[in-house]
């Protein structure tokens, strides 16, 4: 692993920094700030932290205690040179992101397991803020990659992933983690698309400052209608085959369009990024 893995004990601990920095993505002091006051993000140390994420953990997907991520998980991505990163209201955690430290062909990487919200405070940043602190820590230890799966049939997360955030997909996972006791899943296979964020590619730069050009259009397009519990199982099937077809020639999912009936993922050839 190259030195840039570092474990919890290196020094980051850097002051807050305003919403307007954040918002326009000027040059900030790393690893700490405040979003919109008074909910901040910043590293988790502690048991107490690492509890905390176990039980917003519990809140966000419903799953039982077999699948539930224990304590002594996140208490292992925090010493290993991952990250266990937090969103708080006052004293009260409202978020959570949890990544592993990764090495692939000798290049060190994160794999962000886990990003959660409570219900309350969802469409108000918090899960973006937590990504951009998380790229900001991550390129402060010389890491350049994060990954992380999602479920192609979330096209709201798809939209967040790729557009707002400037991700790539080019991997599907039939069924990654099997069918699971989570209501979010729907009793469907956890069929997953692996997401990568190349941290200071240009493609990403342009994206979270807001600044990406429109997509060039592309005869490679995945559509996904709106779904219903009848129509769930049979779209999956159909996106998979898809989504394979289009990988199996070295296309990315570089965007997502939303429709009147649905969405769709924009697919380019992955060599021209």
């Amino acid at each position: 692993m190259r030195a840039g893995v570092e474990g919890p004990g290196h020094n980051f601990n850097p002051p807050l920094f305003s919403i307007f920095q954040l918002l326009f993505f000027l040059p900030f002091p790393r690893h700490f700030f405040l979003m919109t006051s008074p909910i901040q993000i910043r590293r988790c140390t502690t048991l107490e932290d690492f509890h905390c994420c176990v039980d917003l953990q519990k809140a966000v997907w419903g799953e039982s205690d077999l699948e539930t991520e224990p304590y002594v998980t996140f208490v292992v991505a925090n010493h290993t040179g991952g990250q266990v990163l937090g969103a708080f209201d006052g004293d009260h955690m409202i978020g959570f992101t949890m990544a592993l430290a990764g090495v692939r062909d000798k290049i060190p990487y994160l794999h962000s397991h886990m990003t959660g919200v409570l219900a309350e405070y969802r469409n108000r940043k918090v899960g973006r803020s937590l990504k951009l602190f998380q790229r900001e820590e991550a390129l402060s230890r010389d890491i350049r990659l994060v990954e992380w799966t999602f479920d192609p049939l979330e096209t709201r997360n798809a939209h967040f992933n790729l557009n707002r955030l400037g991700a790539i997909v080019r991997t599907y996972i039939p069924n990654f983690y099997g069918i699971t006791s989570s209501p979010l899943h729907r009793g469907l296979p956890t069929d997953r698309l692996l997401c990568e964020w190349h941290l200071d590619s240009p493609r990403v730069v342009a994206a979270i400052n807001d600044v990406a050009p429109e997509p060039p259009d592309t005869p490679a397009v995945i559509h996904l209608p709106k779904l219903d519990p009848e129509s769930a199982a049979r779209v999956q099937s159909k996106v998979r085959s898809e989504f394979q077809h289009w990988f199996s020639k070295n296309y990315a999912a570089t965007s997502v369009r939303f429709t009147p009936d649905g969405a769709d993922y924009l697919l380019h050839p992955w060599s021209d990024f």
